[in-house]
């Protein structure tokens, strides 16, 4: 088993801040007597399997994820233990990885330019892209039965069945999709870093986006809460956004001194969870923000944080290099 390192956090607590959009929600001025610092485990990982940054829970129990700098897949079993499946590319950086429907794990190459796939038992098949310059990002399994994806490099929507079969949805220049959710619906949605909006993409490949009110506020993590709305990271305006299915927004300004927002998940407790540069956060669907300081979150890199095993929420550690749980308080 590889060694933890536990640690409580101090946490900073504060209420939202409303922006634009519909008005801001009523937030507590007192924290309640359940904020209180949580409990934070850390796992260094080995060489074989540096630069952790994609990360979910597995159909089998354990916690998978990419190591976009050794280019491998990791494996952490419930136990703790660890296993790695090296990709056979030199430099192909996988970057998300999501469940899929036939029950193998999904994964998207950044500069291998192709879809994987790695079954529980640690057999890999790749996809290569029709364009040799996609640059997959963020991708989510829907309720149509395929895995839907973000091409930063051609800037495009992209669409594959558990059989290989690529399709692709060209975004307007300058979108720069990001990161992806699944929202309410069961269809994709997605962060355009480069145009500061949020996008949809139906199960027939129509894109509808919203812009964010704050203009070229980068947004980047994205995800779907507990009460049905699209949360999302605002990274250079320090911000957390909300925006409902329908595209009415409202904005959560970060405390002083806690910027570069960057990934963002949903908690086993209601609660969107999220990285900051030497931070983890948490905003209630309601808007009230605690933040953890951890001097080992350095939002400069990729990560995820997401729902993961024990009913803790986990994150990566591109720099450590390690996985990490955080307990709900």
């Amino acid at each position: 088993m590889m060694r933890a390192r536990l640690v409580c956090l101090g946490v900073l607590l504060l209420s939202g801040c409303g922006g634009s959009g519909a008005p801001p929600p009523s937030v507590p001025t007192t924290p309640a007597p359940s904020q209180l610092p949580p409990a934070h485990a850390q796992y260094a990982l080995p060489p074989t399997l540096a630069g952790p940054v994609g990360l979910t829970l597995g159909p089998d129990g354990a916690m998978w994820f990419t190591a976009f700098d050794a280019g491998a897949i990791g494996r952490m079993a419930p136990d703790g233990s660890i296993a790695s499946y090296p990709l056979p590319g030199a430099h192909d950086e996988p970057a998300t990885i999501v469940t899929g429907p036939d029950g193998a794990l999904w994964f998207t190459e950044y500069q291998g330019n192709r879809i994987g796939r790695i079954t529980t038992g640690g057999t890999i098949a790749e996809y290569p892209l029709p364009q040799p310059s996609s640059q997959p990002d963020g991708i989510v399994s829907a309720s149509d039965g395929a895995l839907w994806f973000t091409e930063q490099g051609d800037e495009a929507i992209g669409r594959i069945t558990t059989a290989g079969a690529v399709t692709e949805y060209p975004l307007p220049p300058g979108s720069n999709p990001g990161p992806m959710t699944l929202g309410p619906d069961g269809t994709p949605w997605f962060a355009e870093i480069g145009t500061s909006r949020i996008a949809h993409v139906s199960p027939l490949g129509v894109v509808t986006s919203f812009a964010i009110p704050t203009a070229r506020s980068a947004p980047y993590g994205i995800a779907t809460g507990s009460d049905g709305a699209i949360w999302f990271t605002e990274r250079q305006a320090a911000k957390i956004g909300r925006m409902t299915t329908s595209g009415a927004f409202t904005e959560y300004a970060l405390p002083a001194g806690v910027a570069y927002p960057g990934a963002i998940g949903s908690g086993p407790d209601g609660a969107l969870w999220f990285l900051a540069q030497g931070a983890i956060g948490r905003i209630t669907t309601q808007g009230a923000i605690a933040v953890f300081p951890d001097a080992d979150v350095q939002t400069d890199t990729l990560a995820t944080i997401a729902t993961g095993a024990g009913g803790n929420v986990w994150f990566t550690l591109r720099s450590g290099p390690a996985i990490a749980w955080i307990t709900p308080p």
